[in-house]
Protein backbone atom coordinates (compact mmCIF):
# COMPACT_ATOMS: atom_id res chain seq x y z
CA UNK A 1 0.00 0.00 0.00
CA UNK A 2 1.34 3.17 -0.96
CA UNK A 3 0.33 5.93 1.49
CA UNK A 4 0.90 9.65 -0.75
CA UNK A 5 1.71 12.43 1.32
CA UNK A 6 1.00 15.55 0.32
CA UNK A 7 0.05 19.05 2.80
CA UNK A 8 0.06 16.32 6.07
CA UNK A 9 4.11 15.88 6.29
CA UNK A 10 3.85 14.20 10.02
CA UNK A 11 3.16 10.93 11.65
CA UNK A 12 1.11 11.74 14.77
CA UNK A 13 -2.83 11.76 13.32
CA UNK A 14 -2.55 11.28 9.94
CA UNK A 15 -5.35 9.44 8.90
CA UNK A 16 -4.47 8.02 5.52
CA UNK A 17 -1.16 6.58 6.99
CA UNK A 18 -2.69 5.46 10.16
CA UNK A 19 -5.26 3.21 8.18
CA UNK A 20 -3.31 1.67 6.12
CA UNK A 21 -1.51 0.24 8.50
CA UNK A 22 -4.32 -0.65 10.17
CA UNK A 23 -5.34 -2.45 6.79
CA UNK A 24 -1.77 -4.57 6.97
CA UNK A 25 0.54 -5.09 4.52
CA UNK A 26 3.69 -3.54 2.87
CA UNK A 27 2.84 0.61 3.83
CA UNK A 28 5.06 2.95 1.40
CA UNK A 29 5.70 6.41 2.43
CA UNK A 30 5.96 8.67 -0.78
CA UNK A 31 6.43 12.31 -1.88
CA UNK A 32 5.48 13.53 -5.54
CA UNK A 33 6.67 16.99 -6.12
CA UNK A 34 4.73 18.51 -8.88
CA UNK A 35 4.20 22.31 -8.90
CA UNK A 36 2.23 22.35 -12.33
CA UNK A 37 -0.61 20.65 -10.76
CA UNK A 38 -1.39 23.49 -8.38
CA UNK A 39 -0.95 26.37 -11.20
CA UNK A 40 -1.93 28.85 -11.29
CA UNK A 41 -0.69 29.24 -7.39
CA UNK A 42 2.43 26.78 -7.57
CA UNK A 43 4.34 26.93 -4.25
CA UNK A 44 6.59 30.46 -4.05
CA UNK A 45 10.20 30.98 -3.23
CA UNK A 46 9.44 30.71 1.28
CA UNK A 47 7.37 27.48 0.51
CA UNK A 48 9.90 25.66 -1.07
CA UNK A 49 12.68 26.46 1.25
CA UNK A 50 10.15 25.06 4.12
CA UNK A 51 9.25 22.20 2.12
CA UNK A 52 12.32 21.34 1.47
CA UNK A 53 13.14 21.23 5.06
CA UNK A 54 10.07 19.94 6.27
CA UNK A 55 10.22 16.51 3.84
CA UNK A 56 14.01 16.29 5.64
CA UNK A 57 12.62 16.17 8.64
CA UNK A 58 9.51 13.86 7.88
CA UNK A 59 11.98 11.62 5.78
CA UNK A 60 14.52 11.51 9.41
CA UNK A 61 11.51 10.39 11.62
CA UNK A 62 10.34 7.58 9.28
CA UNK A 63 14.15 6.45 9.26
CA UNK A 64 13.89 6.28 13.18
CA UNK A 65 10.68 3.73 12.77
CA UNK A 66 13.10 1.90 9.94
CA UNK A 67 11.47 3.35 6.99
CA UNK A 68 11.79 6.06 4.45
CA UNK A 69 10.50 8.64 2.44
CA UNK A 70 10.31 7.88 -1.25
CA UNK A 71 10.58 11.66 -3.23
CA UNK A 72 9.68 12.08 -6.97
CA UNK A 73 9.60 14.85 -8.85
CA UNK A 74 6.95 14.50 -12.33
CA UNK A 75 3.05 13.79 -12.35
CA UNK A 76 1.47 12.65 -9.66
CA UNK A 77 -0.39 9.86 -11.35
CA UNK A 78 2.18 8.99 -13.88
CA UNK A 79 4.52 8.25 -10.45
CA UNK A 80 1.66 6.54 -8.30
CA UNK A 81 1.29 4.10 -11.33
CA UNK A 82 4.72 3.52 -11.92
CA UNK A 83 5.05 2.14 -7.79
CA UNK A 84 2.25 0.33 -8.16
CA UNK A 85 3.17 -1.71 -11.30
CA UNK A 86 6.72 -2.06 -9.96
CA UNK A 87 6.12 -2.83 -6.56
CA UNK A 88 2.36 -4.57 -6.98
CA UNK A 89 0.51 -2.66 -4.71
CA UNK A 90 -3.08 -2.54 -5.47
CA UNK A 91 -4.03 0.34 -3.18
CA UNK A 92 -3.33 4.46 -2.55
CA UNK A 93 -4.00 5.68 0.48
CA UNK A 94 -4.13 10.31 0.78
CA UNK A 95 -5.41 12.98 3.31
CA UNK A 96 -7.45 15.35 1.03
CA UNK A 97 -7.29 19.01 -0.02
CA UNK A 98 -10.15 20.96 -1.20
CA UNK A 99 -7.69 23.50 -3.15
CA UNK A 100 -9.05 24.11 -6.36
CA UNK A 101 -6.53 22.07 -8.58
CA UNK A 102 -6.00 20.08 -5.37
CA UNK A 103 -8.88 19.16 -5.39
CA UNK A 104 -9.30 18.48 -9.18
CA UNK A 105 -6.09 16.42 -9.34
CA UNK A 106 -7.01 14.13 -6.43
CA UNK A 107 -10.23 13.42 -8.80
CA UNK A 108 -8.83 12.64 -11.79
CA UNK A 109 -6.22 10.51 -9.74
CA UNK A 110 -8.79 8.21 -8.37
CA UNK A 111 -10.48 7.56 -11.53
CA UNK A 112 -7.79 6.59 -13.30
CA UNK A 113 -6.03 3.99 -10.59
CA UNK A 114 -9.73 2.84 -9.91
CA UNK A 115 -9.86 2.01 -13.24
CA UNK A 116 -6.80 -0.48 -13.63
CA UNK A 117 -7.89 -1.81 -10.45
CA UNK A 118 -6.04 0.05 -8.06
CA UNK A 119 -8.37 1.23 -5.13
CA UNK A 120 -7.98 4.71 -3.72
CA UNK A 121 -9.06 5.78 -0.05
CA UNK A 122 -8.94 9.12 0.86
CA UNK A 123 -9.36 10.71 4.59
CA UNK A 124 -10.02 14.12 6.08
CA UNK A 125 -7.08 15.36 8.13
CA UNK A 126 -6.13 18.97 7.09
CA UNK A 127 -9.28 20.87 8.14
CA UNK A 128 -11.26 20.84 11.69
CA UNK A 129 -14.64 20.21 9.60
CA UNK A 130 -14.93 19.09 5.56
CA UNK A 131 -16.33 21.56 3.34
CA UNK A 132 -19.98 20.69 3.00
CA UNK A 133 -20.07 19.71 6.75
CA UNK A 134 -20.31 23.37 8.12
CA UNK A 135 -23.86 24.44 5.80
CA UNK A 136 -26.65 26.79 6.76
CA UNK A 137 -30.08 25.82 7.62
CA UNK A 138 -30.93 25.94 3.62
CA UNK A 139 -27.78 23.44 3.23
CA UNK A 140 -25.85 26.39 1.32
CA UNK A 141 -22.68 27.39 2.44
CA UNK A 142 -21.92 29.97 5.02
CA UNK A 143 -20.66 33.20 3.49
CA UNK A 144 -20.21 35.34 6.69
CA UNK A 145 -17.83 33.98 9.58
CA UNK A 146 -20.04 34.31 13.00
CA UNK A 147 -22.40 32.32 12.24
CA UNK A 148 -20.76 29.41 10.53
CA UNK A 149 -18.17 29.35 13.48
CA UNK A 150 -21.39 29.45 15.83
CA UNK A 151 -22.90 26.54 13.78
CA UNK A 152 -19.30 24.87 14.04
CA UNK A 153 -18.99 25.04 17.71
CA UNK A 154 -22.22 23.52 17.83
CA UNK A 155 -20.89 20.11 16.56
CA UNK A 156 -18.98 19.76 19.88
CA UNK A 157 -15.55 19.65 19.52
CA UNK A 158 -13.34 17.57 16.90
CA UNK A 159 -12.69 14.47 16.73
CA UNK A 160 -10.25 12.91 18.81
CA UNK A 161 -6.43 12.22 17.88
CA UNK A 162 -5.23 9.32 16.33
CA UNK A 163 -2.11 9.25 17.86
CA UNK A 164 1.02 7.54 15.59
CA UNK A 165 2.40 4.58 14.92
CA UNK A 166 4.86 2.48 15.95
CA UNK A 167 8.53 1.17 15.02
CA UNK A 168 7.98 -2.08 12.14
CA UNK A 169 4.74 -1.09 11.18
CA UNK A 170 6.30 0.45 7.83
CA UNK A 171 8.32 -0.36 5.31
CA UNK A 172 12.14 0.24 4.26
CA UNK A 173 10.97 0.15 0.44
CA UNK A 174 14.31 -0.08 -1.52
CA UNK A 175 12.68 0.93 -4.52
CA UNK A 176 14.60 3.77 -6.62
CA UNK A 177 13.74 7.21 -6.25
CA UNK A 178 14.28 10.63 -7.80
CA UNK A 179 15.59 11.95 -3.84
CA UNK A 180 14.92 15.28 -1.90
CA UNK A 181 17.89 16.58 -4.04
CA UNK A 182 16.03 16.37 -7.64
CA UNK A 183 13.03 18.77 -6.67
CA UNK A 184 15.83 21.30 -6.66
CA UNK A 185 13.76 23.45 -4.09
CA UNK A 186 17.29 24.61 -2.93
CA UNK A 187 18.26 25.74 -5.64
CA UNK A 188 18.06 29.88 -4.78
CA UNK A 189 18.65 28.37 -0.95
CA UNK A 190 21.48 30.85 -0.33
CA UNK A 191 18.57 33.59 -1.24
CA UNK A 192 16.51 32.17 1.72
CA UNK A 193 19.43 31.60 4.56
CA UNK A 194 17.89 34.04 6.42
CA UNK A 195 14.51 32.19 6.89
CA UNK A 196 16.55 29.50 8.59
CA UNK A 197 17.77 32.39 11.31
CA UNK A 198 13.99 32.16 12.40
CA UNK A 199 12.53 28.90 11.51
CA UNK A 200 13.22 25.39 12.00
CA UNK A 201 10.77 22.95 9.71
CA UNK A 202 9.13 19.96 10.98
CA UNK A 203 7.00 17.95 12.75
CA UNK A 204 8.96 18.13 16.05
CA UNK A 205 9.23 21.76 15.99
CA UNK A 206 5.57 22.06 15.45
CA UNK A 207 4.76 20.34 18.90
CA UNK A 208 7.68 22.52 20.35
CA UNK A 209 6.12 25.31 19.36
CA UNK A 210 2.54 24.03 20.29
CA UNK A 211 3.83 23.75 24.05
CA UNK A 212 5.82 26.69 24.58
CA UNK A 213 2.05 28.72 23.40
CA UNK A 214 -0.40 26.98 25.59
CA UNK A 215 2.29 26.89 28.58
CA UNK A 216 2.90 30.80 28.13
CA UNK A 217 0.69 32.64 25.66
CA UNK A 218 -2.67 30.75 25.04
CA UNK A 219 -4.35 32.21 28.07
CA UNK A 220 -3.83 35.89 27.04
CA UNK A 221 -3.95 35.58 23.22
CA UNK A 222 -7.28 37.33 23.16
CA UNK A 223 -5.86 40.56 23.87
CA UNK A 224 -1.98 40.09 22.68
CA UNK A 225 -2.50 38.76 19.50
CA UNK A 226 -3.31 42.38 18.31
CA UNK A 227 0.07 43.95 19.45
CA UNK A 228 2.79 43.64 16.96
CA UNK A 229 5.69 44.71 19.46
CA UNK A 230 5.14 41.70 21.21
CA UNK A 231 5.28 37.79 20.90
CA UNK A 232 1.92 37.70 21.62
CA UNK A 233 0.64 34.78 18.97
CA UNK A 234 1.40 30.93 18.08
CA UNK A 235 3.34 31.27 14.82
CA UNK A 236 1.91 28.13 14.20
CA UNK A 237 0.72 29.24 10.82
CA UNK A 238 3.36 27.49 8.46
CA UNK A 239 3.26 24.26 10.60
CA UNK A 240 -0.58 23.85 9.97
CA UNK A 241 0.27 25.03 6.47
CA UNK A 242 2.71 21.90 5.64
CA UNK A 243 0.73 19.77 8.23
CA UNK A 244 3.38 19.02 9.92
CA UNK A 245 0.58 19.22 12.98
CA UNK A 246 -3.16 18.68 12.56
CA UNK A 247 -5.74 21.41 13.37
CA UNK A 248 -7.53 18.71 15.64
CA UNK A 249 -4.37 18.19 17.71
CA UNK A 250 -3.90 21.49 17.99
CA UNK A 251 -7.32 22.18 19.17
CA UNK A 252 -7.16 19.63 21.90
CA UNK A 253 -4.05 20.56 23.18
CA UNK A 254 -5.23 24.16 23.49
CA UNK A 255 -8.39 23.20 25.14
CA UNK A 256 -7.46 19.82 27.23
CA UNK A 257 -4.23 22.05 28.68
CA UNK A 258 -6.06 25.36 29.72
CA UNK A 259 -9.32 23.51 31.04
CA UNK A 260 -6.98 21.34 33.23
CA UNK A 261 -5.96 24.81 33.92
CA UNK A 262 -9.02 26.14 35.21
CA UNK A 263 -9.21 28.50 31.51
CA UNK A 264 -11.89 26.88 29.70
CA UNK A 265 -12.87 30.08 27.88
CA UNK A 266 -9.17 31.88 27.12
CA UNK A 267 -8.56 29.89 24.75
CA UNK A 268 -11.60 30.84 22.30
CA UNK A 269 -10.04 33.55 20.53
CA UNK A 270 -7.57 31.29 18.93
CA UNK A 271 -9.87 28.47 18.46
CA UNK A 272 -11.71 31.08 16.53
CA UNK A 273 -8.42 31.45 14.48
CA UNK A 274 -8.99 27.43 13.80
CA UNK A 275 -12.37 28.23 12.70
CA UNK A 276 -11.22 30.84 10.50
CA UNK A 277 -8.75 28.99 8.56
CA UNK A 278 -11.83 26.23 7.60
CA UNK A 279 -14.07 29.11 7.17
CA UNK A 280 -11.21 30.20 4.51
CA UNK A 281 -11.21 26.92 3.11
CA UNK A 282 -14.82 25.83 2.72
CA UNK A 283 -15.47 29.50 0.71
CA UNK A 284 -12.52 28.80 -1.74
CA UNK A 285 -13.64 24.71 -2.33
CA UNK A 286 -16.82 26.25 -2.84
CA UNK A 287 -16.48 29.46 -5.08
CA UNK A 288 -13.10 28.47 -6.46
CA UNK A 289 -13.06 31.64 -9.00
CA UNK A 290 -12.23 33.46 -5.73
CA UNK A 291 -8.26 32.79 -5.84
CA UNK A 292 -8.46 34.83 -9.06
CA UNK A 293 -11.29 37.16 -9.25
CA UNK A 294 -13.38 38.99 -6.45
CA UNK A 295 -16.23 37.99 -4.98
CA UNK A 296 -18.51 40.68 -5.78
CA UNK A 297 -18.42 41.19 -9.48
CA UNK A 298 -18.33 45.12 -8.65
CA UNK A 299 -14.66 45.38 -7.15
CA UNK A 300 -13.77 43.63 -10.43
CA UNK A 301 -14.81 47.06 -12.21
CA UNK A 302 -12.90 49.12 -10.07
CA UNK A 303 -10.43 51.51 -11.86
CA UNK A 304 -7.52 49.89 -10.32
CA UNK A 305 -4.34 51.68 -10.67
CA UNK A 306 -0.83 50.94 -12.38
CA UNK A 307 1.98 52.01 -10.43
CA UNK A 308 5.12 50.08 -10.47
CA UNK A 309 6.91 52.60 -8.09
CA UNK A 310 4.48 52.41 -5.25
CA UNK A 311 4.37 48.74 -5.39
CA UNK A 312 8.76 48.66 -5.24
CA UNK A 313 8.54 51.17 -2.25
CA UNK A 314 5.70 48.53 -0.26
CA UNK A 315 7.55 45.68 -1.40
CA UNK A 316 10.80 46.95 0.01
CA UNK A 317 9.32 48.73 2.90
CA UNK A 318 10.14 52.21 2.15
CA UNK A 319 6.65 53.48 1.51
CA UNK A 320 7.92 56.18 4.69
CA UNK A 321 4.74 54.98 6.89
CA UNK A 322 6.22 53.05 9.41
CA UNK A 323 3.83 50.30 10.93
CA UNK A 324 3.75 49.51 6.81
CA UNK A 325 7.18 49.42 6.47
CA UNK A 326 8.29 47.49 9.73
CA UNK A 327 5.63 44.91 8.51
CA UNK A 328 6.94 44.65 5.41
CA UNK A 329 10.65 44.76 6.34
CA UNK A 330 9.48 41.80 8.74
CA UNK A 331 8.34 39.70 5.80
CA UNK A 332 11.17 40.21 3.81
CA UNK A 333 13.44 39.54 7.16
CA UNK A 334 11.89 36.14 8.37
CA UNK A 335 9.37 34.98 5.67
CA UNK A 336 6.60 36.14 7.82
CA UNK A 337 4.32 38.89 9.41
CA UNK A 338 2.50 39.63 12.29
CA UNK A 339 -1.10 39.90 11.35
CA UNK A 340 -1.88 43.49 12.78
CA UNK A 341 0.58 44.60 9.95
CA UNK A 342 -0.86 42.29 7.24
CA UNK A 343 -4.52 43.99 7.31
CA UNK A 344 -2.54 47.63 7.65
CA UNK A 345 -0.07 46.30 4.57
CA UNK A 346 -2.76 45.38 2.46
CA UNK A 347 -5.57 48.21 3.18
CA UNK A 348 -2.60 50.63 2.38
CA UNK A 349 -2.02 48.86 -1.18
CA UNK A 350 -5.65 48.44 -2.18
CA UNK A 351 -6.94 51.43 -0.80
CA UNK A 352 -4.63 54.06 -0.40
CA UNK A 353 -2.46 53.02 -3.14
CA UNK A 354 -5.09 51.36 -5.55
CA UNK A 355 -3.40 48.55 -6.51
CA UNK A 356 -5.38 45.44 -7.23
CA UNK A 357 -5.28 43.21 -4.51
CA UNK A 358 -3.95 40.24 -6.23
CA UNK A 359 -0.60 42.26 -7.01
CA UNK A 360 -0.46 41.92 -3.35
CA UNK A 361 -1.97 38.62 -2.42
CA UNK A 362 1.05 37.42 -5.44
CA UNK A 363 3.58 39.08 -3.37
CA UNK A 364 2.46 37.37 -0.11
CA UNK A 365 2.65 33.97 -1.76
CA UNK A 366 5.62 34.48 -2.92
CA UNK A 367 7.23 35.40 0.49
CA UNK A 368 5.29 34.13 3.09
CA UNK A 369 6.32 30.68 4.97
CA UNK A 370 2.56 30.18 5.78
CA UNK A 371 1.16 30.96 2.43
CA UNK A 372 -1.91 29.07 1.67
CA UNK A 373 -4.44 29.67 -1.18
CA UNK A 374 -7.42 29.86 0.93
CA UNK A 375 -6.88 32.29 3.80
CA UNK A 376 -4.45 34.24 1.59
CA UNK A 377 -7.31 35.31 -0.61
CA UNK A 378 -9.73 35.49 1.83
CA UNK A 379 -7.72 37.42 3.90
CA UNK A 380 -6.64 40.04 0.89
CA UNK A 381 -10.56 40.27 -0.31
CA UNK A 382 -11.51 40.91 3.25
CA UNK A 383 -9.27 43.53 4.03
CA UNK A 384 -9.92 44.80 -0.08
CA UNK A 385 -13.86 44.53 0.63
CA UNK A 386 -14.39 42.12 -2.48
CA UNK A 387 -14.64 39.26 -0.65
CA UNK A 388 -18.12 37.09 1.01
CA UNK A 389 -17.02 37.94 4.80
CA UNK A 390 -15.54 41.70 3.92
CA UNK A 391 -14.36 44.56 5.63
CA UNK A 392 -17.24 47.39 4.58
CA UNK A 393 -15.47 49.27 1.33
CA UNK A 394 -15.35 52.58 2.97
CA UNK A 395 -13.14 50.78 5.75
CA UNK A 396 -9.86 52.08 5.14
CA UNK A 397 -6.98 51.17 7.93
CA UNK A 398 -4.99 54.39 9.01
CA UNK A 399 -1.58 52.86 9.35
CA UNK A 400 -0.55 56.19 12.20
CA UNK A 401 -3.58 55.25 14.55
CA UNK A 402 -3.55 52.19 14.43
CA UNK A 403 0.10 51.87 15.32
CA UNK A 404 -0.62 54.31 18.27
CA UNK A 405 -3.36 52.43 19.30
CA UNK A 406 -1.42 48.44 18.79
CA UNK A 407 2.20 49.65 19.05
CA UNK A 408 2.00 52.73 21.44
CA UNK A 409 5.86 52.83 22.29
CA UNK A 410 6.53 51.96 19.11
CA UNK A 411 8.43 49.05 19.77
CA UNK A 412 7.70 47.01 16.56
CA UNK A 413 8.81 49.97 14.20
CA UNK A 414 11.92 50.38 16.17
CA UNK A 415 12.97 46.47 15.68
CA UNK A 416 12.19 46.40 12.22
CA UNK A 417 13.39 50.23 11.40
CA UNK A 418 16.26 51.33 13.70
CA UNK A 419 16.83 54.58 11.79
CA UNK A 420 13.66 55.50 13.57
CA UNK A 421 15.08 54.22 17.13
CA UNK A 422 15.70 57.84 18.57
CA UNK A 423 12.48 59.19 17.89
CA UNK A 424 9.78 60.24 20.77
CA UNK A 425 7.07 57.69 21.04
CA UNK A 426 4.69 60.80 19.66
CA UNK A 427 6.09 60.85 16.48
CA UNK A 428 7.30 57.07 15.72
CA UNK A 429 4.51 56.54 13.87
CA UNK A 430 4.28 59.74 11.54
CA UNK A 431 7.94 61.04 11.96
CA UNK A 432 7.23 63.18 8.63
CA UNK A 433 4.96 65.27 11.08
CA UNK A 434 7.79 66.02 13.50
CA UNK A 435 9.58 69.57 13.62
CA UNK A 436 12.89 69.89 12.11
CA UNK A 437 15.02 70.11 16.03
CA UNK A 438 12.89 67.14 17.20
CA UNK A 439 13.92 64.95 14.12
CA UNK A 440 17.83 66.33 14.29
CA UNK A 441 17.61 65.24 18.43
CA UNK A 442 16.44 61.86 17.36
CA UNK A 443 19.45 61.79 14.08
CA UNK A 444 16.77 61.27 11.51
CA UNK A 445 16.81 62.74 8.56
CA UNK A 446 13.94 62.02 6.31
CA UNK A 447 15.02 61.64 2.90
CA UNK A 448 18.51 59.88 3.36
CA UNK A 449 17.56 57.52 6.66
CA UNK A 450 14.02 56.91 5.87
CA UNK A 451 12.36 58.64 3.58
CA UNK A 452 9.20 60.85 3.15
CA UNK A 453 5.47 59.29 2.42
CA UNK A 454 4.95 58.36 -1.19
CA UNK A 455 1.49 59.33 -1.05
CA UNK A 456 -0.86 61.51 1.59
CA UNK A 457 -2.91 58.70 4.35
CA UNK A 458 -5.44 61.88 4.13
CA UNK A 459 -5.88 62.29 0.01
CA UNK A 460 -5.77 58.75 -0.58
CA UNK A 461 -8.58 57.89 1.64
CA UNK A 462 -10.28 60.61 0.10
CA UNK A 463 -9.49 59.63 -3.25
CA UNK A 464 -10.71 55.81 -2.35
CA UNK A 465 -13.87 56.46 -1.23
CA UNK A 466 -14.50 58.31 -4.42
CA UNK A 467 -13.46 55.12 -6.23
CA UNK A 468 -14.97 52.81 -4.33
CA UNK A 469 -18.59 54.63 -4.05
CA UNK A 470 -18.79 55.48 -7.60
CA UNK A 471 -18.53 51.54 -8.88
CA UNK A 472 -19.06 49.81 -5.47
CA UNK A 473 -21.38 51.37 -3.19
CA UNK A 474 -25.64 50.44 -4.12
CA UNK A 475 -24.14 47.12 -6.27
Amino acid sequence: MIVWFRRDLRLYDNPALCRAVEDGGRVVPVYIFAPEEDEPWPPGAASRWWLHHSLAALDSDLRRLKSRLLVFRGDSLSVLMMLCRQSGDAAVYWNRLYEPAAHARDARVAKALETIGIATRSFPGHLLREPGEVLSGAGTPYRIFTPYSRASLRLGPPSPALGSIGPNRLALPNDRDDGLESLQLGTNMSGQAHLARHWRPGENEAWRRTISFIESRAADYGEARDRPGIEGTSRLSPHLHFGEISPRSLWHAVTGQLASDGRDDSGLAYLRQLLWRDFAHQLLFHFPHISESAFKPAFNELPWRDDPEIVAAWQSGTTGIPLIDAGMRELRSTGFMHNRARMNAASFLTKNAGIHWLVGARWFWDTLVDADLANNTLGWQWVAGSGPDAAPYFRIFNPVTQGQRFDPRGVYVRRWIPALNGLPDKWIHSPWTADEETLARAGVRLEEDYPEPVLDLKESRRRALAAYGRYVAGR
